[in-house]
């Protein structure tokens, strides 16, 4: 999730919408804890010939198959069809409205600015505020909410029913969580430097090729065409490097997980 003066304004704006998002995903984090009970029915049924249902031991036959087992699950994944279909639209649907919304509002104050402003600030740390932190801002805004929601709720539930069932085993399970929490904190830092400093290299990118454009006739006169593109082509590997490094952290954190 991200806060500030001028995103804080949206989540009281898109209040209605994103409860809804938040008890639809809440939904899901619960009926889809029940699936495991589900399975433990099938593998008890299976081993020994008889589960418990309703405090009660009964023999594991076709009745008792479908009407505790198939027909819950069932009612499960309609469920979990809908409730996702409805966080999906309310958490991504809020960040595209909120992204759109600044870009008008960006836009308009940019009209508004003087033409001095525009000769002390670059033109690629412009673009780069209206494209790859604007990209930022929707993602945080979407994928933030969903992802602490989803990590808050269905870790703290799994976690109480791990515990009831066994906490011996619920201890050992933890240690690797543990272990990723702090390879997650680590990377999370290398991260933020490197998106750092993938912004840093599409400004420069972006300055290089808007004064270009502007000086094309002094470069032309004094015949600097190569030495021009000898030079962006120099940034452009720069920002490919860059891109690839940032990737290749975002992706190993993945696989880690």
């Amino acid at each position: 999730m991200i806060f500030g003066k001028h995103i804080n304004r949206y989540y009281l704006k898109n209040a209605p919408v994103l409860l809804l998002g938040i008890v639809s995903l809440l939904m899901v984090d619960y009926i889809q804890l029940l699936i495991p009970e589900l399975y433990r029915l099938v593998i008890n049924g299976v081993n020994l010939g008889q589960v418990v249902v309703n405090g009660q031991t009964v023999s594991f036959d076709k009745q008792v198959l479908f009407q505790h087992i198939c027909l819950p699950m069932i009612w499960i994944v309609v469920l979990m069809v809908v409730g996702r279909f409805l966080w999906r639209i309310c958490f991504f649907g809020s960040a595209v409205r909120v992204t759109a919304d600044l870009r008008e509002r960006m836009f308009d104050h940019s009209r508004r600015l003087s033409q001095q402003y525009y000769q002390l600030n670059k033109v690629g740390n412009l673009m780069s505020l209206y494209t790859n932190d604007l990209d930022t801002i929707q993602e945080c805004f979407g994928d933030g909410i969903l992802m602490f929601f989803d990590a808050a709720v269905l870790g703290l539930m799994a976690l109480v029913k791990m515990w009831r069932m066994d906490f011996r085993l619920t201890l050992l399970a933890l240690i690797p969580a543990g272990v990723m929490f702090a390879i997650g904190t680590v990377m999370s830092q290398v991260m933020t430097k490197r998106w750092e400093e993938r912004q840093q290299a599409f400004s420069d990118l972006s300055d290089f090729a808007q004064e270009n454009f502007s000086g094309i006739a002094v470069i032309k006169a004094f015949v600097k065409e190569l030495k021009e593109l000898i030079a962006f082509r120099k940034l452009n590997k720069q920002n490919e490097e860059i891109n690839v490094t940032y990737t290749k952290i975002a992706t190993l954190l993945e696989v880690l997980v």
